[in-house]
């Protein structure tokens, strides 16, 4: 079953290759461009195929070798070797086969709130919004910030951001949920040990095209802006407020001086969130098929603890503990993206089996 469709796959991605040298195809630049990501996605699993075909060869030019009382042993011995890289060569080619998330290559926009916890949750939202912010910046991207409330010991109620970057979705879209600290607060004198707890919630950004909002829907208010942002905080009406009047969202954006800046990423802000509900709807009305274990949007979930006295970080979705804590702090996240990547894709493959 697995040759039949990678036999497709090949008709397909060679069928590609002749389109794309021919004239009237290299003439129609959007042709052009499909043509040529589809064949770069195919690429990715012809190359592991290609070696693949090599080993089946080898394997039955060894079988041969088996009947030979001389090099039979031999032969068992490479038989081995050579069945165990094809098993496992199988098994990364089905992981590339598997339907690609249409939101993957998407930029973000996280929302990150201080939970249970009061000064402390607030501290920790702080510390995971630089954990995220340290972790965009060694993948290269850029990060623009739509609304902060900073609390008066360096924590923060709330900050909403925008992470721009290819496969920055992809990467980022298993941190949604509460993120739980288990630690001694500076702020306390006894040492006990507190729990607190902030929330995360990881929206693919909408683009145009995605959600279309009409001008009659909305009603834009303007205000001072009360926190950072240059001089012309609380002496110009910077600050934008939109509301969605059919269903009631409420956005807003302070971060930028002008109205229009403040403008454009609130309405960013409310086209990701009426996407975001728009797909949870969807995704409700298709739950006869098993969720995926670690894709399953719930935002009061407790999906990991960062438990300081043992420096230990902890994912229960997936019963996976590092003892990196300091590492993941400092953004290191590369190891937690990847055993959340590949539970996914076990799950998923375990879905369509």
């Amino acid at each position: 079953m697995l040759e039949a469709k990678l036999s497709k796959v090949e008709e397909r991605y060679n069928e590609l290759e002749t389109l794309l040298s021919s004239p009237e195809v290299i003439s129609n630049r959007e042709k052009f461009e499909n043509f040529s990501r589809e064949f770069s996605e195919l690429g990715e699993v012809i190359t592991p195929y290609r070696e693949l075909k090599k080993l089946y060869k080898e394997i039955e030019e060894t079988k041969k070798l088996l009947s030979d009382p001389e090099m039979e042993e031999l032969a068992k011995s490479e038989m081995t070797g050579l069945e165990a890289k094809a098993k496992k060569l199988e098994g990364e080619i089905e992981f590339l086969l598997l339907p690609k998330d249409p939101n993957d290559d998407k930029n973000i926009i996280i929302e990150i709130r201080g939970g249970t916890g009061g000064d402390e949750a607030a501290l920790f939202a702080g510390e995971l919004l630089r954990m995220y912010t340290r972790y965009a910046e060694k993948q290269r991207w850029k990060i623009e910030f739509i609304s902060t409330n900073p609390t008066g010991l360096g924590g923060y109620k709330e900050a909403i951001f925008t992470i721009i970057g290819k496969g920055a979705y992809s990467k980022l879209k298993y941190e949604g949920g509460v993120h739980r600290v288990q630690r001694v607060p500076a702020t306390e004198a006894s040492g006990r040990v507190h729990t607190s707890a902030a929330s995360v919630v990881v929206m693919p950004e909408a683009e145009d095209v995605d959600i279309i909002i009409e001008d009659k829907e909305l009603r834009v208010d303007t205000y001072r802006a009360g926190g950072p942002g240059g001089q012309n905080v609380n002496k110009v009406s910077s600050a934008i407020r939109i509301t969605h009047l059919p269903t009631g969202l409420v956005v807003a954006c302070q971060e930028e001086r002008s109205q229009l800046q403040n403008r454009a990423k609130a309405m960013k802000l409310l086209k990701t969130r009426l996407l975001e509900a728009k797909e949870e709807a969807q995704r409700e009305k298709r739950e006869s098929a098993r969720k995926i274990m670690v894709g399953s949007g719930d935002r009061s979930e407790k999906i990991r603890t960062y438990n300081f006295p043992q420096g230990r970080v902890t994912d229960h979705r997936i019963n996976f503990t590092i003892y990196k804590l300091q590492q993941v702090m400092e953004g290191d996240l590369d190891e937690l993206v990847e055993a959340l990547a590949t539970a996914d894709r076990i799950a998923k493959l375990s879905n369509i089996q």
